[in-house]
């Protein structure tokens, strides 16, 4: 495996658990990492240092993004949230939420990491130019390795419905999945789909993910007053995970309104799932999408109806996009992820004579 002998994984029991029984594989947990995550911070800080030394590490992985302040072995972290990294996102959440404060902290934190650390791997090349500039970090030790995505997503592109076809029994149906938070823009979504509604347009919206917090409360009242029989504006709640590829199965097409992301793997889901994809133009999504389908400002009503409206006059468009994005979800294997990081990993020790 690239040279490398053994690995050791701390973490909690619940996560070992999940881990496959392999003679090379090391699981470690202790009763700081079933704990808060002040706590584990913690024990990262000062205990893993010396964890590292005991069982014989010659290096550390760390795809959170956070290294102890003092790591005494060669280092390789991950970047894998850019919410800490943009300010005006993270704005978002209010000004007093506490939420702007983790973010801060993890700015602080995050940065030390990435900049101490001896490799760095980058999810997108958004993400990586964004950060290598901002905080002047040396390209040469970094890789660009997105993530995978489940074979059970993957589904031929189905055939596009006609505008003319869609009633009020039968609408469009577009699919949003993702946690209810500001940044996500679910709000700006159902406007416009309530505004296509009123000028006579088929068409309904099913959001699947978590009401987080104020925002969450937010949407589902104003979702409520518009639409108090959730008959076009329907709140799923938290859908889990193994079910969501039959979830993708039942929609017309897909909207992805985040304004903030470094590798959007929702999105790249989505995009397997052979749906037509209406975007965000924000952040790492043309990257990830290209030209394979409609882009809008998440900030606005107006413009998310404007592509909502251009996709579904166009079923052509809408077939041939959704085999593009098809193909260029193929490229996200987890296989390849894991393989390149190993790689990786080794390259990096290699250079570091370990």
């Amino acid at each position: 495996m690239h040279g490398i002998e053994s690995v050791t994984v701390w973490s909690c029991a619940r996560t070992l658990a999940t881990l496959p029984d392999q003679a090379w594989l090391k699981k470690r947990s202790s009763k700081e990492l079933e704990s808060y995550l002040p706590t584990r911070l913690l024990w990262q800080k000062r205990m893993l240092p010396s964890e590292l030394i005991k069982t014989g590490c010659n290096i550390l992985f760390s795809p959170g993004g956070m290294l102890p302040g003092k790591c005494p072995v060669t280092s390789v972290t991950m970047s894998q949230n850019m919410l800490p990294f943009e300010p005006a996102e993270a704005r978002l959440f209010g000004a007093m939420h506490p939420m702007r404060l983790k973010m801060s902290l993890l700015r602080i934190g995050q940065s030390r990491s990435l900049k101490s650390a001896d490799g760095i791997i980058f999810l997108s090349d958004y993400a990586r130019t964004r950060l290598c500039s901002s905080l002047v970090l040396d390209t040469q030790r970094t890789a660009l390795i997105p993530h995978g995505i489940e074979e059970r997503f993957f589904c031929a592109p189905r055939p596009a419905r006609e505008a003319a076809d869609c009633s009020a029994a039968k609408p469009f149906r577009l699919l949003y999945v993702s946690i209810l938070m500001p940044y996500k823009h679910q709000l700006e979504v159902g406007r416009a789909v309530a505004r296509l509604r009123d000028s006579g347009i088929s068409v309904s919206v099913e959001f699947a993910g978590d009401l987080w917090g104020n925002y969450g409360k937010a949407v589902e009242k104003e979702f409520l007053r518009i639409d108090p029989h959730q008959s076009f504006l329907k709140l799923l709640g938290p859908v889990p995970f193994e079910r969501l590829h039959a979830l993708y199965a039942e929609a017309d097409a897909f909207v992805f309104a985040s304004s903030c992301e470094n590798l959007p793997n929702i999105l790249i889901e989505a995009m397997a799932s052979g749906l037509p994809i209406l975007s965000s133009n924000r952040g790492p999504m043309p990257e990830v999408l290209g030209d394979a389908g409609w882009y809008f400002d998440p900030y606005s009503a107006t413009s998310i109806a404007n592509a909502i409206v251009e996709a579904m006059q166009d079923p052509a468009s809408r077939q041939l996009r959704a085999k593009q994005s098809f193909e260029k979800a193929t490229q996200y294997s987890w296989s390849r992820c894991a393989s390149d990081t190993f790689s990786f990993i080794a390259r990096v020790a290699k250079e570091r004579g370990v």
